[in-house]
């Protein structure tokens, strides 16, 4: 279905192609995962087959692209519309409509289908993707995760042959996530689509692959073959994969299931350990500091908050205290309400009823307080790192956040140094990842240094490798003092850092409580080393493989 002969792909005047010696056939009716590093070109690959790389983004693209037989330098995507579908990373880009029903429609009345199938395809979407409720709904008012399930949707209705998907599950919770794979199953093997799909959440997919192919490096020649065959050797892999690696599994197991079933040994030698979280008390795995209630004076008190969006309720009566060294993880199902909390502690929303304070009860009301002096209570890395990015380089946006924060010249530029050790100063913040800009964004907003940091959905587009970066860095500023509140649905993000998760679910707080007790509670929610080792404690790998090397026992 899908044909590379020796593509390679470079962009400008770049030394080295992004893309480099790709010569492989992607069989019809089968789901072939993507993996590699960040930035190691896994967006571009997907683009050579759309047709957006390099007629819509530029570039050179040498060698030969063919789907279904048609050669992608030769038609441009309007022309492929027919046969391939495409979701990008970021779903706002995606629409044109104003409207969920709208939107689903539009791929079908470009292509001239007829009314009454248009119809039963849109009906048939809603019901698949669990968008029925949204109807009627604007796209505008959608959140994050509910757009991703409508692009896919937009996408679904046209029924093409190819499927393209880039990071179809980052901002889906892990319900939304698996009722979309689901949905991605039945169409390979029902109907015969071919899916090409680039994810980092591994931990999601890998399972249901039935090739993986992995770029291992930037300009690398490609591997494909086997999940577990490929999982032995990739850079990146889940922490099934990895905790499999650690006991010597062989072959690697890809889902919890096959790896409780040989997690008898590996149990039997931790049964004689403690948790981290049960030796020391802590009731999490990172950070400083006692779980909901760290010392000092509170950062943020939030009473009885209630915040309507046009006619909907996104908050009601919620009540959150958050001190100095917490690391607090907010979860819940794609519009529960959590990207709202966090907007309203940064005033961008005001109360409908009840208060919200940054410092303690004398301190700042957010929506009423002006953002120079915000800067210096409280920062918010938003969902897309492109609202707080303007400079045309790298250098320039550091340059204006040093001059922003009043901070030492070079303060951002060693922070990006940190979480993106391979970016130069002359890059063009949108020739970088989404994970990329994720990252700079970040390092802009920490070098003020806030007491209160705020980040949504902050994994989307990171690779294993930059989350371990970016766990690191938000440890030490829960160290020095800082608090630290994320909005998320990567279980092993917040298995890693947080001591406190807080589940929203229909705009009210159902669960505020260490992390292990909360998390290892609920099948939802639950990590994967979790799941697999279960019913004791342990939330990780790193755990895992920490105390056995203390203990001295041999896996």
């Amino acid at each position: 279905m899908i044909r590379f002969d020796q593509v390679s792909v470079t962009y400008g005047d770049g030394a080295a192609p992004v893309v480099h010696g790709v010569d492989l056939t992607v069989p019809e009716g089968e789901l072939v995962l993507v993996v590699g590093p960040s930035g190691v070109g896994k967006s571009t690959l997907l683009g050579t087959v759309s047709g957006l790389v390099p007629h819509f983004t530029g570039g050179t693209l040498h060698g030969r692209v063919t789907v279904d037989g048609r050669d992608t330098r030769e038609h441009r995507p309007r022309e492929l519309a027919d046969v391939v579908g495409t979701v990008g990373q970021d779903p706002l880009a995606h629409f044109v409509t104003d409207t969920v029903e709208d939107e689903l429609a539009y791929g079908m009345e470009c292509l001239g289908l007829p009314p009454d199938t248009m119809r039963r395809r849109v009906e048939e979407t809603l019901d698949l993707l669990g968008l029925a409720d949204l109807r009627d709904r604007p796209v505008a008012a959608l959140s994050g995760g509910q757009m991703q399930r409508v692009a896919i949707g937009s996408v679904l209705t046209t029924h093409p042959k190819v499927l393209v998907l880039d990071e179809p599950t980052s901002a889906l919770d892990p319900a939304a996530a698996e009722e979309v794979l689901a949905v991605l199953q039945r169409l390979v093997h029902d109907l015969g689509t071919t899916v090409l799909m680039a994810e980092h959440r591994l931990e999601r997919v890998v399972q249901y692959a039935d090739q993986v192919l992995l770029l291992p490096a930037p300009g690398a020649a490609p591997v494909l073959g086997e999940p577990a065959e490929v999982m032995a050797l990739s850079p990146v892999r889940p922490p099934v994969v990895a905790l499999g690696r650690l006991a010597g599994w062989s072959p690697l197991p890809l889902s919890v299931r096959d790896a409780r079933r040989r997690a008898a040994g590996l149990r039997e030698r931790l049964d004689a350990l403690e948790p981290p979280a049960e030796r020391d008390g802590s009731g999490g795995s990172g950070g400083s500091g006692s779980p909901g209630g760290a010392g000092g004076e509170p950062l943020a008190e939030v009473s009885s908050l209630t915040v309507r969006r046009g006619r909907i309720t996104a908050l009601e009566e919620v009540d959150l205290t958050v001190r100095p060294g917490e690391t607090i993880a907010l979860m819940g199902r794609n519009g529960a309400g959590k990207s709202t909390l966090l907007n309203t502690l940064v005033g961008m929303y005001e109360p409908a009823r009840g208060t919200v304070r940054l410092g303690g009860a004398s301190g700042a009301v957010p929506h009423r307080t002006r953002p120079s002096e915000l800067l210096r209570r409280v920062g918010l890395v938003p969902q897309d790192p492109r609202d707080l990015l303007y400079a045309d380089t790298v250098a320039a946006e550091c340059a204006g956040a040093d001059r922003d924060a009043d901070a030492e010249p070079g303060t951002c530029r060693a922070l990006v140094s940190t979480l993106l050790p391979d970016v130069h100063d002359d890059t063009h913040p949108r020739d970088l990842s989404e994970g990329q800009r994720l990252a700079l964004a970040l390092a802009v907003v920490l070098t003020a240094a806030p007491p209160l940091l705020l980040l949504d959905e902050p994994t989307r587009g990171l690779d294993y490798a930059a989350k371990e970066r970016l766990t690191g860095v938000l440890r030490a500023l829960a160290d020095d003092g800082h608090a630290v509140v994320l909005a998320t649905h990567d279980v092993e993000l917040a298995a890693e850092l947080a001591r406190r998760v807080v589940i929203l679910a229909d705009g009210e707080i159902v669960a505020d409580g260490p992390s292990t007790e909360v998390v290892t509670s609920s099948p939802a929610f639950a990590p994967q080393t979790a799941k697999i080792l279960a019913p004791r404690r342990w939330l990780t790998v790193g755990q895992v493989r920490t105390a056995l090397e203390e203990a001295g026992v041999s896996v």
